[in-house]
């Protein structure tokens, strides 16, 4: 006998779970879900070896919050995806930084506060915030071993 189970059958609306039971809690809840883009760039008034154009592969992970709907999700995993490739990818993705980013050097440190921006108006446009929905934390990866970190505390205090 192998220690594997096999379902007797599978569970089916309204016979075995109804509608009002898919939604399991009112919490706020976190999703992250990771994206990769190539871009080239360099850094001004930098005395190392960014000062020369040169690229990387980024790793952005974005890291949302909500409430659940009625059938237990706070945001599809692929409205994420959406909005990662029309705001972030579309305008960064196989591009020179220095050329499509605003005048600024383009360090992960600069970079991960306009993405941040440029995510959080999207969310805006699809009405996402009136949900309640909000970005709770952003990495940037410029190495592998390399990162940004930013936090909407951070986004939202003066200091």
């Amino acid at each position: 006998m192998s220690g594997f189970d096999i379902p007797r059958s599978v569970q089916l609306l309204y016979k075995d779970i109804q509608p009002e039971q898919l939604r399991y809690h009112r919490r706020r809840v976190a999703l992250t879900k990771e994206f990769t883009f190539d871009s080239a760039h360099h850094l001004h008034l930098y005395e190392g070896k960014c000062k020369s154009l040169h690229g990387h592969t980024y790793k952005l992970m974005i890291t949302v919050s909500g409430f659940v709907d009625d059938i237990g999700i706070c945001v599809d995993f692929g409205d994420i995806k959406k909005v990662y490739e029309d705001t972030i990818k579309a305008q960064l993705d196989h591009k020179y930084l220095n050329e499509v980013l605003p005048p600024m050097n383009t360090t992960a440190e600069n970079m991960i506060v306009w993405i941040w921006e440029q995510i959080d108006g999207e969310m805006e446009r699809r009405g996402w915030k009136e949900h309640g929905t909000r970005i709770e934390e952003l990495v940037l990866y410029e190495t592998p071993t390399s990162y940004a970190t930013l936090k909407r505390e951070w986004m939202e205090s003066d200091d």
